[in-house]
């Protein structure tokens, strides 16, 4: 296998075959050929401080992690003045109690983020929270995008 890997490496990259065989495909888990992306999902969490992260996401919020930050704005200026829930400090994973009035994602909002087709929301602590309906689990955590910017950050990941 790696003789191929090898010949490729030549052919594709002008390098002699001698050169290309002494070359690591792999370097701490990342494909090491030129071209090769520098952001990947398949590198081990132990390399890689995103995939770390990204591997303690229950799997319904890994859907809102990928949003854009236009998207991410938009949610939250859309929502943010609906009326609040109690003053819950809720992140990723955690279950709501009954006691939390959840509301239906409006049209405009769907309209312009898709993803959140079908899932709920309320308003805490000044961040909009996405919740899954059936498990009350909040998904999604939306912040004041100027206070990420002003080094707040989110409070998950």
């Amino acid at each position: 296998m790696r003789g191929i890997v090898s010949f490729a490496l030549a052919l594709l990259g002008g390098v002699s075959i001698a050169a290309a065989q002494q070359q690591p495909v792999f370097v701490d888990g990342k494909l090491a050929v030129p071209g090769a992306p520098a952001n990947s999902d398949t590198v081990p969490a132990k390399f890689s401080e995103q995939n770390a992260a990204d591997d303690k996401l229950i799997t319904v919020a890994y859907t809102f992690k990928t949003l854009t930050d236009e998207q991410r704005r938009a949610i939250y200026q859309a929502l943010k003045d609906q009326p609040t829930g109690s003053s819950i400090n809720a992140d990723v994973g955690t279950e709501l109690p009954p006691a939390v009035d959840l509301h239906a994602m409006p049209r405009e909002v769907t309209a312009r983020v898709p993803q959140t087709e079908g899932y709920q929301y309320t308003v805490a602590d000044n961040r909009v929270l996405l919740v899954s309906p059936p498990t009350r689990i909040v998904v999604g955590v939306f912040p004041d995008p100027e206070k990420i910017q002003a080094g707040e950050g989110r409070r998950s990941p």
